[in-house]
């Protein structure tokens, strides 16, 4: 009995003495003017997010076969490095436009949450959402930049406990989209202007702020800030990213890093992904 008193007096000794040898980590003052901004297609989630909120769609009925061939062939019309043709943009956002006036934002939204628990959750990539937590415990602010609807990417951002989220505007009207954008896609340099205003309203110096994007449609966005970071990038953006020393974050392993190459991730791309999926609300709202 003894024995095991000592045990137990020379354990709890120890491990005083180990609590009190603890140096404690150097304190670091958050900088007001510093923040990150992340791309969400294949930088921050797994394909594009516009594509899993039509599978999400067709998991409730809202599709048919002729939809999902109308989602694929939109695919079709970009390369597989992402290089859109303009032409092909402009023809997407205006068969987008045509499907998207008179739906209920509040509805999107709402479908926009669920399908994001259901669908999309489980392919955040781990290691893009560590590098954003690691700017949030520094206690920089976390935006995600996206050409993907601002709604649908501010349920995202919220779910992944971020700041805030820049997208794609729609104009909408007592609650329901007109049918016309506000500004254009936010895409390429459409991106880099984005921040460029938020960082004057909030203040940010963006040469202390820092910036990931998989794609090399995003240099305008990473030529912008002082910390650049290529996450899963393609050949082109991983090409300029050596030859400019920014850093390279790769969390693909296998055939799975060939497979998101492909040409879903691009933004147009999630553009025809939405006609798909305006296609499935709109013959939602008609049948209730």
């Amino acid at each position: 009995m003894r024995r095991l008193m000592r045990r137990r007096e020379a354990a709890e000794i120890a491990g005083e003495v180990a609590a009190a040898a603890v140096v404690p980590p150097p304190s670091v003052e958050p900088d007001p003017t510093a923040a990150a901004f992340f791309d969400v297609d294949n930088t921050m989630m797994r394909g594009a997010s516009i594509y899993h909120f039509a599978r999400g769609l067709a998991a409730r009925g809202l599709f048919t076969t002729n939809d999902l061939v109308r989602f694929a062939l939109g695919q079709a019309w970009f390369r597989v490095r992402g290089n859109e043709n303009p032409d092909h943009i402009a023809k997407a956002k205006e068969t987008a436009l045509a499907f998207v006036a008179g739906l209920k934002v509040d509805e999107v939204v709402h479908l926009g949450e669920e399908i994001y628990d259901e669908v999309m959750s489980d392919r955040i990539w781990a290691g893009t959402r560590a590098l954003a937590q690691a700017h949030l415990d520094l206690g920089q602010r976390v935006w995600l930049v996206t050409a993907t609807p601002v709604e649908l990417a501010r349920v995202i951002a919220q779910r992944l406990g971020l700041t805030g989220a820049l997208g794609t505007v729609a104009e909408t009207a007592d609650g329901v989209y007109t049918g016309r954008l506000v500004g254009d896609l936010l895409h390429g340099p459409a991106k880099a202007e984005a921040i460029r205003a938020l960082a004057r309203r909030e203040g940010l110096d963006l040469s202390h702020c820092s910036a990931y994007s998989d794609s090399a449609n995003d240099l305008p966005m990473l030529s912008l800030v002082g910390s650049p970071c290529a996450v899963n990038p393609d050949s082109e953006l991983r090409e300029h990213a050596k030859e400019n020393g920014w850093r390279i974050r790769d969390f693909r392993t296998g055939r799975k890093a060939t497979l998101i190459g492909l040409p879903i991730a691009a933004t147009a791309g999630a553009v025809a992904g939405g006609i798909a999926a305006g296609i499935a609300l709109r013959k939602h709202y008609r049948s209730s």
